[in-house]
């Protein structure tokens, strides 16, 4: 039953992040790692599929191993967000959604640019012995 479960939570992962790839607003990462951690409790085969994937493997595998976050996508994130609060303002004219919907979107970007945003510059950090964003 737990297998089911696990199976099912990850598919619904997978849409998700495939949404997020289209709508503004939606991030598809979270849902990706989330994917990821689903089909490794339940199903080897989906996991490996997920890794070999044309669009989301090399970013789960470079997220796994080096934490590399791609610098392309840092700049898409940060148009998704702009837009979404754009439209939050025009749609709802709720100053005050606008202001913590924004206020949660800068930490998470600022998180976001702390990682490495290429295999090389990850081993240029380690190069320099500087952090890969949080962690050594």
């Amino acid at each position: 039953m737990k297998k089911i479960l696990w199976q099912t939570m990850g598919v619904i992962c997978v849409g998700m992040a495939y949404v997020g790839v289209i709508v503004p607003g939606i991030p598809f990462s979270i849902f990706l790692v989330c994917a990821a951690y689903c089909f490794s409790k339940s199903s080897k085969r989906m996991h490996d599929w997920l890794y070999s994937h044309p669009l989301f493997g090399e970013f789960l595998t470079n997220w796994g191993e080096k934490r590399i976050f791609p610098t392309n996508m840092k700049y898409v994130m940060v148009l998704m967000m702009t837009s979404t609060v754009i439209i939050t303002h025009l749609v709802t004219g709720n100053i005050f959604a606008v202001f913590y919907s924004s206020t949660a979107m800068i930490l998470v970007a600022i998180w976001a640019w702390r990682f490495p945003g290429s295999n090389e510059e990850h081993q240029r950090r380690i190069d320099n012995g500087k952090r890969i964003a949080w962690i050594k």
